[in-house]
């Protein structure tokens, strides 16, 4: 049986000696809601008093109202301390000023959210001397389900090796509020979206196949094709090299 109350000291511990480390004075990361999320900031909590969840609701209904009350739920629930900006505004201005340059994709338009959190997530930890906390984990890493320099970014992530379905386990362990762990995963990228719709395949097919190579013939070609397709996002920037180097 899987011992997490050692899992989760060692995992404690990892954060807090990366902190000291790292000779920072706490830890940001953003508090969207979701499961990955409510891990990682547990996690920092207990490893940092001095760790700040920023809620950034951006342009979608669901991130005004049933992401916030649960990332609330969550703060309450564990102490953490939270603070809340608004970048409807600002992605509705990034917009505007790229239409006048190019012609938007979809994807393009629903890349902007996360790469403009990771931004507000850097410059409180560069005006804050925090740490960045990551919160993807191994199911989103295996499909390239996350935004390149957007919530892919991050100085250290403490639960990268844990598919989805090891997050929820970890969570009820850990009594995090229900509402979080029983939501559909979503990225609120906007109204009505939910991971596994987007994706095609569930999270329980991806972890199965990741963790024992057992899925069914349908379910393996999305998965794989996701994973080849997403290669680039999991290595790191293509550079010059002469060739005597």
């Amino acid at each position: 049986m899987r011992d997490y109350g050692k899992e989760f000291a060692e995992r404690v511990s990892f954060i807090r000696q990366l902190v000291a480390d790292s000779g920072v004075d706490g830890i940001v990361f953003g508090n969207s809601g979701g499961k990955d999320s409510a891990l990682v900031g547990i996690l920092c909590k207990f490893a940092c008093e001095n760790t700040v969840g920023i809620m950034m609701p951006c342009a979608s209904k669901r991130n005004f109202e049933q992401d916030m009350n649960d990332a609330k739920e969550l703060a309450e629930h564990f102490g953490i301390e939270s603070r809340v900006i608004d970048l409807t505004d600002v992605r509705q201005a990034e917009i505007e000023r790229l239409q006048g340059i190019t012609t938007l994709t979809n994807a393009a338009v629903n890349n902007i959210a996360p790469r403009l959190r990771m931004t507000t997530l850097y410059a409180v930890a560069a005006s804050e001397y925090r740490l960045v906390a990551g919160t993807g984990n191994r199911s989103e890493r295996y499909m390239g389900y996350f935004t390149k320099w957007g919530d892919g970014a991050c100085d250290f992530n403490p639960i990268s090796d844990l598919t989805a379905t090891e997050i929820i386990e970890f969570l009820k362990w850990l009594t995090a509020p229900g509402c979080i762990i029983n939501k559909a995963p979503s990225a609120g990228l906007f109204d009505g979206q939910t991971d596994e719709d987007e994706m095609g395949v569930t999270y329980n097919a991806i972890d199965a196949y990741i963790t024992t190579g057992e899925v069914s013939e349908r379910d393996k070609k999305i998965i794989d094709r996701f994973h080849r397709n997403s290669g680039h996002k999991r290595t790191g920037i293509t550079v010059f090299k002469e060739i005597n180097e």
